[in-house]
């Protein structure tokens, strides 16, 4: 037994020098190789916490209070009541829901077009195309505004000068107010169509061709494929660019802010703008809070809908 026991001691110090790493059997080793995961984890955890659910959290609370230097006093369901009853809130509102129902779905249908034309075999340099088209999505907000704003400015812009050299009255572009959303519809639209469209080209690279092969014996011509295979084949991927792009013109402020000011007469100004002004310009930061969850649960909501229309973006 004597023998048995120092044998089997001996045994387990040959175990430990061969494999010093191993834990030993009933003893718990801590080490910073066993915490490195967490260390690694730690900054994104942390950039979390401080960037994103305090603000979170924070605003939340503050929907509820009134800010004034520096004190928050609590006021309950007041700033939520002031905000809803306030007429320039649905008016902007209102202007969001119109560039929304105009702009997404033009954008959408151009996107899917030019995926389509780019998805062509006989088309050359597609790689350089696809650049093209994706490029205005790398340029900074407020440059593309601005070159915008200078594009059609009503008097020295070039499109305004180039309606004149054929004889034709300028456009009041940010006079008028059905004039100055039609600018920033298609500013939005020249922006997010090219980044759209590489999306919806990788959902076409996924599309058997198989299925146009069986079409084209069956007599159909590219049109009849394009609605009767293409379309319904891409439907997941047109779903996720129609949530993600009604979220985004929801969230619009850049745009507006830079090349109408909400003007004129504030028939341009967007829920984000007008939010941002509350903030900001009268630094009501409560009910600017209450806006911000109000316009989150309507993308929730439109988002909830766009879902269950589509059945879930099933084929």
């Amino acid at each position: 037994m004597e023998v048995e026991k120092v044998s089997s001691v001996e045994q387990e110090k040959q175990t430990n020098l061969a494999y010093p790493n191993t834990p030993v059997k009933g003893k718990k080793k801590f080490s910073l190789l066993n915490l490195s995961p967490y260390i690694f984890i730690a900054p994104y955890f942390l950039l979390f916490i401080v960037f994103m659910l305090y603000p979170l959290i924070y605003s939340f609370v503050l929907s509820f209070g009134n800010w004034r230097a520096g004190v928050t006093t609590f006021v309950g369901l007041e700033n939520y009541r002031m905000l809803l009853t306030d007429p320039m809130f649905w008016k902007s509102l209102g202007t969001t829901g119109i560039i929304l129902v105009v702009q997404v779905p033009v954008m959408l249908i151009l996107a899917t077009v030019i995926a389509t034309v780019i998805n062509s075999e006989s088309l050359k340099f597609k790689g350089l195309i696809r650049l093209g088209f994706f490029l205005p999505a790398l340029i900074d907000l407020v440059t593309y505004a601005l070159v915008f704003s200078l594009l059609f400015n009503e008097t020295y812009g070039m499109i305004n000068q180039g309606l004149k050299a054929v004889g034709l009255d300028g456009i009041p572009w940010f006079s008028d107010g059905t004039w100055a959303k039609i600018l920033i519809i298609i500013a939005v639209t020249w922006r997010w169509t090219g980044y759209n469209s590489i999306i919806i080209l990788s959902g076409l690279q996924s599309v058997p061709k198989d299925l146009y092969e069986s079409a084209s014996i069956d007599g159909a011509n590219r049109i009849t494929s394009f609605f009767k295979i293409t379309v319904p084949m891409l439907k997941p991927v047109l779903l996720f660019c129609a949530i993600l792009s009604t979220i985004g013109t929801l969230q619009l402020f850049a745009e507006p802010f830079v090349l109408t000011g909400g003007g004129p007469r504030d028939e341009t100004m967007t829920v984000i703008h007008y939010l941002y002004s509350k903030a900001f310009g009268s630094f009501d930061f409560g009910l600017a809070s209450a806006g911000a969850y109000v316009v989150t649960t309507i993308i929730a909501i439109l988002s909830y809908f766009q879902i269950r229309l589509s059945k879930g973006g099933e084929i």
